[in-house]
């Protein structure tokens, strides 16, 4: 390339270089204004916004077509010195199956010449036929502390059943006698010697009975049963019971339908035959009918009934009719760890002698001041929680609230100076009175299955009771709590506990005969009572144990005046055998 060239190509540059030298050293203050004119002011716009497709579409020819793969193996034999084991099942373990026997004895012995005996037979006539027997007896000669009169008592007691089990039905018969001696050995501890030598506190009961069940597996006639017995005591009394209770279940438009039906009587004759006074005579029978039917829907399950019942007191040409509602209902809110019921019910429940003497044998045999009249349960409210806090702990909580009309409650008899005709006058014996009575109770209850080796369980009662005419409820402990503990220490040995508390109770009292007759309460303390049992299994017939009930050694007074034994140990042994 030429000089001439090359100047001419560089001369451009040496021109731009020159011109911006010359004007950057150009200085002028007014640098001048020019005008800008907006044709058109700005507007900024969006336009719609679309939705890119997921799976867009190819046109392109090459990619839509789909290559063809043929796969092959190419396979040939290996030797293998491969051997499995044999399998082989765990082992599991299991309890030996205790043999069964068809007879039972046990006897035992202990302090204040306790004797507790009882022996159970049975013997199969046939296929479905089967005979049995149960003797038992219970015994003490007494010894408790300062107390003055007889404490000794005595239970025997002899049942005879028959039982005959057919393809469609079942039925079983019971014959049985028990006679009971006690003493009304609760005499005022301040009572005069003079007045101990009169009294002989011995009396006894006795009850004979019939009974049977029937049970039906195809047919709208459930089962049955009835009952009667001949109930008497040492000073003339008499009392007669017999009922029947048939039950039927119906399908109506797809429901099924439960009813109940009743026929209870009770009547006797009470007396003092030693002193020749007046005597009470008896008579009620109470016809019932219980139709129930029960919807199931979601979680909710709801009994919905009525019970319907007429007394007539045939001593009194009376009669009256009484209905009550009989409604359940349950609803599972946690599957089986909370389950939610509540229910409005009532009833009209018989009294009868019996029933009082087995309650507290205590009371007097004269109740003429206080006939025997049914207990009309006007409504019994109730609502609660139960389930499981865990698989092995399962929970009960319960309120309620409850109204009865003749509510039948023990209440002591005072010392009556002016009057002492019979044995049960000194201050060592109980009346029955009835009032009517309203209830507000809470109960709550734990048990758990701690291993497979222990279980545990307690539970409480609060009550408050409201009277109509009594100045308290007699003898009704506010607050009762109770506990039981069973472990098993080996295949041979089990242990188990009992402790109870009963709060205090309210008790009628005579404060004065004169200047004048003057009433009062007093009230008796609370009590706790502790007892252990010690089981040994010697082998599948002999067993032995070995029970110790109060221990705590206190003679608390589960009645006014009656302080109960205080230790008490009882070794005993068990022997299961065949003819």
């Amino acid at each position: 390339m030429s000089n001439s060239t090359k100047i001419l190509r560089l001369l451009p540059i040496f021109l731009l270089f020159f011109f911006q030298f010359s004007v950057g050293q150009k200085k002028d203050d007014n640098i001048g204004t020019e005008v800008v004119n907006v044709v058109k002011p700005y507007s900024p716009t969006i336009s719609d916004a679309f939705k890119v497709k997921e799976t867009p579409s190819l046109q392109d020819d090459e990619t839509s077509k789909r290559e063809t793969i043929n796969y092959s193996i190419f396979s040939f034999p290996v030797a293998s010195t491969f051997v499995p084991l044999k399998g082989k099942a765990e082992n599991v373990e299991k309890e030996a199956t205790e043999k069964g026997y068809k007879n039972y004895a046990s006897l035992g012995l202990g302090n204040y010449t306790f004797i507790n005996a009882a022996l159970f037979v049975t013997e199969n006539l046939s296929d479905h036929e089967v005979v049995g027997g149960m003797f038992r007896h219970q015994s003490s000669q007494g010894g408790i502390k300062d107390v003055v009169l007889n404490d000794e008592f005595y239970t025997t007691s002899l049942d005879l059943s028959y039982g005959n089990q057919q393809k469609n039905s079942s039925w079983i018969s019971d014959l049985g006698f028990q006679n009971q001696v006690y003493n009304w050995y609760g005499a005022p501890s301040d009572i005069a010697t003079t007045f101990v030598d009169l009294i002989n506190p011995n009396h006894s009961y006795s009850n004979f009975y019939l009974g049977t069940k029937v049970k039906f597996n195809a047919s709208f006639f459930q089962e049955a049963a009835l009952k009667y017995s001949h109930f008497w005591d040492s000073y003339g009394s008499k009392e007669n019971r017999f009922f029947v209770k048939p039950s039927f279940e119906f399908d109506i438009a797809g429901e099924k339908i439960k009813t109940l039906f009743s026929a209870d009587y009770v009547g006797g004759t009470l007396g003092r035959n030693e002193a020749g006074g007046n005597t009470n005579t008896y008579g009620i029978t109470n016809f019932g009918v219980q139709p129930s039917f029960i919807m199931n829907k979601d979680n909710w399950s709801i009994n919905v009934g009525a019970a319907v019942y007429y007394s007539l007191d045939s001593k009194h040409s009376d009669s009256k009719l009484f209905v009550y509602p009989e409604v359940t209902a349950s609803l599972k809110v946690v599957g089986d760890y909370m389950i939610f019921y509540s229910g409005l019910t009532g009833g009209l429940e018989h009294n009868s002698y019996r029933d009082f003497t087995n309650e507290n044998p205590f009371v007097s045999t004269n109740l003429s001041v206080s006939p025997i009249v049914p207990t009309n349960k006007q409504y019994d409210l109730f609502a609660g929680l139960k389930g499981k806090l865990a698989n092995s702990v399962n929970y009960t909580i319960k309120g309620t609230y409850k109204s009865e009309k003749n509510k039948s409650l023990f209440k002591h008899n005072e010392f009556d100076v002016f009057g002492l005709h019979d044995n049960y006058q000194y201050g060592n014996s109980f009346s029955v009175v009835y009032d009517d009575l309203k209830t507000l109770c809470f109960y709550g209850e734990i048990k758990a299955d701690l291993s497979k080796k222990v279980a545990f369980g307690i539970n409480g009662t609060f009550s408050n009771f409201s009277t109509t005419n009594e100045k308290e409820a007699w003898n009704l402990p506010a607050l009762k709590m109770g506990s039981n503990l069973a472990v098993s220490i080996s295949k041979k040995w089990k242990v188990g506990s009992e402790l109870f508390f009963v709060g205090e109770r309210k008790e009628f009292k005579q404060i004065a005969f004169e200047p004048a007759y003057i009433e009062g309460v007093q009230t008796l303390d609370s009590y706790f009572d502790a007892n252990i049992t010690i089981d040994y299994k010697h082998t599948d017939r002999l067993s032995g144990y070995l029970k110790c009930n109060n221990l705590t050694n206190q003679n608390y007074q589960k009645w006014v005046n009656y302080p109960v034994q205080g230790l008490q140990v009882v070794l005993g042994a068990n022997y299961k055998f065949d003819f």
